[in-house]
């Protein structure tokens, strides 16, 4: 049996697969896995190759209960098991306050961080490698194999894995898009932060536009639902609210093009490698977030403000004009290039 490595990554869910790589990477080495995860991540870590264990923190019920016993008592018994598995090296990949506590008593003989840890993350670990992002131009994915580097593994191939959705779950899917016949494009044109929202009528003139030559899907959280019904009018399948992360999975899997911002949905996409990826920035960093891989099937667009990318929830001018960049004729150009291909191949 190989060394034992506890992940700490809690979330948010692309944050989660932006991680998977390096669980796959030190898995492919021989290291025994085990991830400590959130509700957010834990539905793409149950079943995932990347993995020997899952563990789940639920932070979410914690912070939406509030200071209480009951959540202190769950507290200490996810701490009893990791202390109980005796691994030998923990890695955190969170680098926040929420995951200094779960490092600093996890048991682990050796406590791996990033100099770039916030908030006093740092004081959980007891070996620091130097900071794995600089400026935000190298790929977020590359920045988290610096971890799988300092071990010494060798981290040429990104590998990104997913569960395998189950039967009923592909079932379900049959029965959701058993009317679609053209060509399949999702949208999923939300995300949690509201800068990283391409425009709704740049959305609208999209969908317009390209109606006629594809079915196309939405997919989100019920909350969406405003926008996704001004975006298309309800005219098309909208699963906002509707589908679970494998059900998704399953979706994306069997989609020609995916449409999105930066968000959880763009990079879940990507992980099945199965569809054309459009993913639209805006207030975001491209470089560090785009998805990898053939950038004839992984395209990332931005505007070219001299405010971009800032990287923050709110706009510091008040204009949140990044929202508006790129134009929709450079994603309706794109996704016509994309369905000619795809059209030609079959």
């Amino acid at each position: 049996m190989g060394k034992k490595v506890l992940l700490i990554r809690l979330s948010s869910l692309g944050d989660v697969i932006h991680t998977i790589p390096l669980a796959n990477s030190l898995k492919s080495a021989g290291y025994e896995i085990t991830w400590l995860v959130s509700e957010k991540g834990i539905h793409v870590l149950e079943g995932n190759p990347c993995v020997d264990k899952v563990i789940l923190a639920p932070v979410q019920l914690w912070k939406k209960r509030g200071p209480s016993f009951e959540s202190f008592k769950e507290y200490l018994t996810i701490l009893k098991q990791l202390r109980s598995e005796h691994f030998d090296i923990a890695i955190d990949a969170q680098m926040l306050l929420k995951s200094l506590y779960w490092m600093a008593f996890c048991g682990a003989k050796r406590r791996i961080i990033s100099k770039q840890a916030r908030e006093f993350s740092i004081l959980g670990a007891n070996e620091v490698i130097p900071k794995i992002t600089e400026h935000h131009n190298s790929p977020v994915i590359r920045n988290y194999m610096k971890y799988a580097d300092y071990l010494g593994v060798n981290t040429d191939e990104i590998k990104v894995t997913l569960p395998e959705p189950p039967a009923e779950t592909k079932t379900r899917v049959d029965e959701l898009l058993k009317d679609i016949k053209k060509p399949l494009v999702v949208i999923a044109p939300a995300t949690t932060w509201e800068p990283k929202h391409w425009n709704k009528d740049h959305w609208k003139t999209v969908v317009e536009s390209i109606k006629g030559n594809c079915s196309i899907v939405f997919t989100g959280g019920a909350k969406d639902n405003e926008l996704i019904s001004y975006i298309g009018g309800d005219e098309f399948l909208n699963l906002a609210g509707k589908t679970d992360i494998l059900e998704l999975i399953e979706i994306f899997s069997r989609a020609d093009i995916v449409l999105a911002p930066d968000s959880g949905s763009a990079h879940l996409a990507w992980a099945t490698q199965k569809p054309a990826v459009i993913t639209i920035f805006t207030c975001t960093p491209l470089k560090y977030l785009a998805p990898p891989g053939d950038k004839n099937k992984y395209i990332a667009l931005t505007g070219d403000l001299p405010c971009q990318p800032c990287f923050k929830r709110k706009c510091k001018l008040d204009t949140n004009a990044c929202t508006n960049l790129p134009k929709p004729e450079e994603i309706i150009n794109i996704v016509n290039k994309l369905l000619e291909n795809r059209k030609n191949v079959v």
